[in-house]
């Protein structure tokens, strides 16, 4: 009798995730046909749920691991197979992520219920025991009273233990978690985890051993200290008890709070101080801490440096948005789904902080968005007022000159992104010191969020949209930026029109492209978003990288460090503005003396682009004359400016910046290789699928 034949890895997996797409489909018919569930049954559902996420994290492990030289025959299409199947357990992880959270709203809403059928019941017998005796009733409200003392007392009690040194314990991570949201703290299996705070939700906040803060789920801890997990679980609530046992890497627990709620806790210290300036009237109830502002702080991952870098394919061995086309010589241009230039107009309408608060910066940071993820790099447009009018904010539509560019109001956004829900996430923001502490902080003052497309899919027309602002954060709803100012004003239509004119709103526009403008952006990465007067110098630098990766590399297998500064500075520019702006004033003075035959010469405007960076860009990043670079700060923008003019008027009356670099005078930081060699490997994009 001949052997079976053994069933090929991809296939294999194939297989497997149509078993645990039929047990998805069983478990949500389940839930559907039943209704409403006892406890028991939903406990049940729920760790089957768990148990079902367990077993589609493996099986999506495994084909990551997964390569093409483990099938044993060749197999057509095999990526595209690949993808296939990892959106077919995305999309299972998806279905049993929301039925664990529908089940644990009924949980909580049960338990709500329970409780006031017993606050009903404790007040009917307090009644009685009224009605029996007047007397009595005095001496309850005092013991009432003095009850409630204590519980004041009590509670206070509690938040200074909350304190770190008060309930600080070491934990150690049985597995990697990515944070998922504003708020999470990532750590890494074997970590050592100081727990500050032990919400009952199963989400702790934790410290680890940089200083960082965050939430974390408790099911990924195992104590360093056997004695005190025992006191712990001991100390453990009944909900609790509930995911006890979950293995680190196993469907968390969903969080009973809102999103908000979340970053409330991870930046709390800022929450407070946002309190009491709510308190004091400095500023409205709507005002937050900015979101956006606490993602730009958490790393690279959403800055434009980020997403200028190529990206690798599925296997490894290829460049997925940078290829190059032979017949031109030059990279190949790449369509992307999204690509449209959007201008910023004016702000109106918008709240003034107190006095109390002085305010540095008036900006808008904008990015692509689908709703629960950021999409994209985070851009920021700094905003224009006159004190005539310090409620409307306006932005330069078109920037030139020696216009800074980080006033420019015209925005490129590019985006690949197949979600239905695309759309682009505005977030008005004030950066602020408070007068009587010098505390400095950033707050937003309101955001909205436009859809790109409608339910059938088409793209929205291009025209000037009036966006009404809403209050709190992106993840909270029906909150406004100024209550005491309400869109859902009754009375006559007169009223309602002048209230609605009242309301904090955004002028924007979005404009089709031309052809040029088409093939412009075309050469730009698929997902990026910033300024389009700088889109010429971007081009450059994506032109230059396809030169040295694509067509110099003297072999396409290597991967050693490369020696070219532009390659290895030039992301840097974009974190550092002033220098982006000192280069392109200088490329517009070099580009005024150049022919029209010039002009049209590519590989002649690359050269000279090349003699203008070295002239201007690098000393500048490497100066030690201009002080570090800070947000918001008017004395070091100004002394940076300042130096940036000096040392630009002595490269033209020098006619370069040699004799600059050779002077005595010049003083710049040590020599770091980092500044000479490019490292595609490490600087790239990380392929997500």
């Amino acid at each position: 009798m001949l052997a079976r034949r053994q069933r090929d890895p991809l296939q294999s997996l194939q297989r497997r995730s149509q078993e645990l797409k039929q047990q998805v489909d069983g478990l949500l018919f389940e839930s559907q046909l039943k209704g409403a569930l006892e406890a028991s049954k939903r406990r049940e559902m729920y760790q089957r749920c768990i148990q079902l996420k367990q077993a589609i994290d493996e099986n999506k492990n495994a084909l990551q691991k997964l390569k093409k030289a483990d099938e044993p025959a060749p197999v057509g299409n095999y990526y595209q197979k690949k993808e296939e199947e990892h959106n077919l357990l995305d999309k299972l992880t998806h279905q049993l992520q929301e039925l664990a959270v529908s089940i644990s709203r009924e949980n909580v809403t049960e338990a709500g219920a329970l409780t006031e059928r017993e606050e009903e019941e404790n007040s009917a017998e307090e009644d009685e025991e009224e009605d029996d005796d007047d007397d009595e009733e005095e001496e309850s409200e005092e013991s009432r009273g003095e009850d409630e003392e204590a519980e004041e007392e009590e509670e206070e009690k509690q938040e200074g233990d909350s304190h770190p040194e008060a309930a600080s314990g070491e934990y150690v991570a049985l597995g990697d978690f990515t944070a998922q949201q504003v708020g999470d703290l990532t750590f890494k299996k074997g970590e050592i985890l100081c727990i500050i705070k032990k919400n009952p939700d199963g989400w702790w906040m934790a410290k680890n051993a940089k200083g960082n803060k965050g939430l974390i789920p408790k099911t990924y801890l195992e104590p360093c200290n056997k004695e005190e997990g025992q006191a712990s679980s001991e100390e453990g609530s009944e909900e609790d008890t509930e995911v006890g046992d979950e293995t680190a890497g196993a469907e968390v627990k969903p969080r009973t709070d809102s999103h908000w709620s979340a970053v409330r806790k991870a930046i709390s210290e800022q929450i407070n101080t946002v309190d009491v300036l709510t308190a004091m009237g400095a500023i409205p109830a709507g005002f937050r801490p900015s979101t956006l502002f606490q993602l730009l702080e958490e790393g690279n991952q959403f800055r434009a440096s980020y997403f200028l870098q190529p990206e690798l394919t599925p296997s490894q061995l290829a460049f997925r948005d940078l290829i190059w086309d032979a017949k031109t010589g030059s990279i190949r241009s790449r369509p992307s789904r999204v690509s449209l230039i959007l201008t910023l107009w004016s702000c109106k309408v918008i709240p003034l902080p107190g006095v109390s608060i002085q305010v540095l910066s008036r900006h808008v940071r904008l990015c692509l968005f689908d709703g629960s993820e950021v999409l994209s790099n985070i851009h920021t447009v700094r905003a224009t007022w006159q004190p005539k009018k310090p409620q409307t904010w306006t932005f330069s539509p078109q920037v030139t000159g020696i216009l800074p560019c980080l006033l420019d109001g015209d925005c490129f956004i590019r985006s690949n992104s197949s979600s239905p829900d695309l759309g682009i996430l505005f977030e008005l923001g004030i950066s602020y010191i408070r007068n009587s502490t010098g505390e400095r902080g950033e707050l937003s003052c309101g955001w909205v969020f436009l859809k790109l497309f409608d339910t059938t899919g088409i793209p929205i027309p291009a025209k000037t949209y009036k966006l009404f602002l809403n209050g709190g954060t992106p993840y909270e709803k029906g909150v406004e930026v100024d209550p005491s100012v309400s869109r859902r004003a009754h009375g006559s239509v007169f009223h309602q029109l002048m209230t609605m004119r009242r309301q904090p709103q955004l002028l924007v526009k979005l404009r089709s492209l031309n052809r040029r403008s088409r093939n412009t952006l075309s050469l730009l990465p698929e997902t990026l978003i910033g300024s389009m007067c700088c889109v010429h110098l971007l081009i450059f630098y994506r032109q230059i990288l396809g030169d040295v990766l694509l067509k110099d590399r003297m072999s396409l297998n290597s991967a050693d460090l490369i020696s070219n500064p532009v390659l290895a500075t030039f992301p840097k520019l974009l974190e550092e503005s002033d220098i982006m702006d000192a280069l392109r004033s200088s490329w517009a003075e070099k580009e005024s003396t150049l022919k029209r035959s010039e002009k049209g010469d590519r590989e002649l405007l690359k050269a000279a682009f090349l003699l203008v960076y070295h002239d201007c860009a690098l000393p500048l990043l490497r100066s030690a004359l201009l002080p570090p670079s800070r947000w918001a700060e008017e004395e070091t923008e100004a002394a940076r400016w300042k130096g940036i003019a000096d040392f630009l008027k002595q490269n033209q009356e020098n006619e370069g910046a040699l004799q600059v670099l050779l002077s005595p005078e010049g003083v710049h930081e040590p020599f770091d290789i980092s500044e000479q060699t490019y490292d595609f490997l490490g600087e790239r994009r990380k392929n997500l699928a």
